[in-house]
């Protein structure tokens, strides 16, 4: 009963994004796929909902993020998801496959995958930690994309919280979705223009500002254990900053990092950018006609072709001829349609190959 009054308290919180007519109670309903295209509010509201009470208990459960914590952070991806990304990611049958298709990276990591994998790391299960075994899956983390952004302050302990006292830490946001700010930890009163869905990691350029003794700082991914690394060397009194690449938490939780500060410090930070998993491209495809051919009646093996621009593959071909031509043999090359026929009347016939062509948009 805890964990699904859990579920339901997030369900209400996000419900403001897509209004109140898609909270209902009852049974969990079926997921239903809408038709394809772009969503409307209500249909993206209610993918929402099934998606919280599908994989809510889940990261509670194995993550050991509150499921309203995870519902509310899980907003700006649900609201800029992709809509067929959305779709595939309510038919996976394992969170860790579920979330990587919502981020676009669902070719990367199949449900089979993440089972198998499972499978094999219980082999040899964790006396200490056996819960790693489900936190090291899934990860959308891999041949990442950086975007670099205007830098943007994200924080300012000058302005909010004061100085970070010398041996303790302190956690800060580095995400606050779309409509959010940074105000609250002395940084912009914007969301920084870094809300894309499926980040990994945040370039952050932090500054130490007159310590009060030299030392250093670690700017580390909130709830891991500090490692023994220095972000930032400084000496009393000094300015020192340094870019910083931290990873996010996945799911998203409370906070993003941490920073510990040897000496008291004041601390200013800005987002410089973000790693994200690589949205799929739809191919940019055309259909090229070639020059019409007269073959002679009852001719056989009469040979012609059509090629793709350059940069363009081939993906299919063909031609186009009156009924009594019929193809008897033809291949179809890497950037090209070729065709050899045959002419069945006694009259010539006029043939046009083509060709399907496609490339990746930008190559």
């Amino acid at each position: 009963m805890k964990c699904m009054y859990g579920v339901t308290a997030a369900i209400v919180a996000v419900a403001t994004c897509f209004g109140p007519s898609w909270v209902q109670a009852g049974p969990r309903p079926a997921v239903v796929a809408p038709p394809a295209g772009a969503l409307s509010p209500t249909e993206r509201g209610a993918m929402t909902r099934a998606y919280v009470l599908k994989w809510g208990p889940y990261v509670q459960q194995v993550y050991k993020v509150p499921v309203g914590v995870w519902a509310k952070r899980m907003v700006p991806t649900f609201v800029h998801a992709d809509a067929n990304n959305f779709r595939n990611a309510l038919k996976r049958t394992t969170y860790e496959g579920a979330s990587a298709e919502l981020s676009g990276a669902g070719s990367k990591l199949s449900d089979r995958q993440v089972i198998d994998t499972m499978a094999r790391a219980k082999l040899v299960p964790s006396v200490t930690k056996p819960e790693l075994v489900a936190q090291a899956l899934g990860s959308a983390a891999s041949d990442l994309v950086y975007t670099p952004i205007t830098p943007c302050r994200i924080l300012d302990t000058r302005v909010a919280g004061g100085p970070l006292g010398g041996g303790f830490s302190r956690d800060f946001n580095a995400v606050v979705g779309s409509g959010g700010n940074f105000s609250s930890q002395g940084g912009s009163a914007t969301d920084c223009g870094a809300v894309a869905a499926g980040q990994a990691a945040a370039v952050i350029n932090v500054t130490a500002v007159t310590p009060t003794a030299a030392g250093y700082a670690t700017v580390y991914p909130f709830g891991a254990v500090r490692p023994l690394a220095s972000s930032v060397n400084y000496i009393a009194g000094a300015i020192v900053n340094n870019t910083v690449v931290t990873k996010l938490p996945n799911p998203l939780t409370t906070k993003d990092f941490t920073i510990y500060t040897f000496a008291t410090s004041d601390y200013v930070a800005d987002i410089v950018g973000y790693y994200s998993a690589p949205q799929a491209t739809a191919l940019e495809c055309i259909t090229v006609s070639g020059t019409a051919a007269t073959v002679p009646a009852n001719t056989y093996g009469y040979g012609f072709g059509v090629s793709c621009p350059a940069g363009y593959g081939s993906t299919n071909a063909g031609f186009q001829a009156a009924q009594k031509v019929v193809m008897a043999d033809g291949y179809m090359g890497p950037t090209q349609g070729n065709f050899f026929v045959y002419n069945l009347d006694s009259n010539a016939q006029v043939v046009t190959p083509w060709v399907h062509c496609c490339r990746v948009p930008g190559r």
